[in-house]
C-alpha cells in the first residue's frame, strides 16, 4: 500500500484545482478521526479519504465516469477494499459495491465527503472565514437549514448513523478534524 506522502504527490499530479485538493485533505482528516474513534485502520481510511476524488479532473467532473477512472489509477496502489469503496462512493457512475463488508466504510466516506463541504461552507460565512470561529451549535444550525449549502446532501451526512455515530457526534468529530488541519485548508 502506498504511503501518505506518495499519495499526496499523486493527488497533486492528477488534480490541478487547489480547491479539490483541499477538499480531499478535509475528507482525509475526517476519515482518519473516524477510523481512530471506531478502532479501524487509520492509514487506510485516511488514504481512501485523500484519494477518493483523484480522477475528478481526468473525467472532467463527469458523474457518470467519476470513480471509475480512479479504479484504473489506483489499481495495485491501494487494496481492493479501498478501490471498491472509492468507485462506489459516487452513485451516478453505475458501480455497485462488490463486497458487503465494505458498506460501513462506504457510508463513512460518503458522509465524510459531504460533511467536509458543510463545515468549509460554514467557515466561509464566518466574519473572518476561519474554522476556529465555527462552533458546533452554528454547524448544527447550518446542517438543519435547507437553504444553506444546498448542494451538500444532508442524507449523505446522515449515512454516518449506519456506521454507529449520531449526526451530532459526527458534526463534532468532523469539526475537530478540520480544525486540526485549518492551516492546510487556508481556513
Amino acid at each position: 500500500m502506498i504511503g501518505r506522502e506518495k499519495a499526496l504527490e499523486m493527488l497533486r499530479k492528477y488534480l490541478k484545482d487547489d480547491k479539490t485538493v483541499k477538499h480531499c485533505l478535509a475528507v482525509e482528516a475526517i476519515m482518519k478521526f473516524l477510523a481512530k474513534k471506531l478502532g479501524e485502520d487509520v492509514n487506510l481510511w485516511g488514504l481512501i479519504g485523500l484519494l477518493h476524488d483523484i480522477d475528478y479532473d481526468l473525467v472532467n467532473r463527469d458523474p457518470k465516469r467519476h470513480g471509475l477512472k480512479a479504479l484504473e489509477i489506483l489499481n495495485g496502489i491501494l487494496p481492493d477494499k479501498a478501490l471498491d469503496v472509492i468507485a462506489a462512493h459516487n452513485e451516478h457512475n453505475g458501480y455497485k459495491l462488490k463486497w458487503k463488508e465494505n458498506e460501513r466504510l462506504l457510508h463513512a466516506l460518503r458522509a465524510s465527503d459531504h460533511l467536509s463541504g458543510l463545515i468549509i461552507a460554514t467557515a466561509l460565512v464566518m466574519p473572518n472565514k476561519k474554522l476556529s470561529e465555527v462552533k458546533f451549535e452554528t454547524l448544527k444550525r447550518k446542517f438543519k437549514s435547507k437553504d444553506f449549502a444546498r448542494r451538500i446532501s444532508r442524507g449523505r451526512i446522515r449515512e454516518i448513523e449506519y456506521v454507529g455515530l449520531s449526526v451530532d457526534e459526527f458534526l463534532k468529530l468532523g469539526l475537530e478534524a478540520l480544525k486540526s488541519i485549518a492551516s492546510d485548508l487556508g481556513l
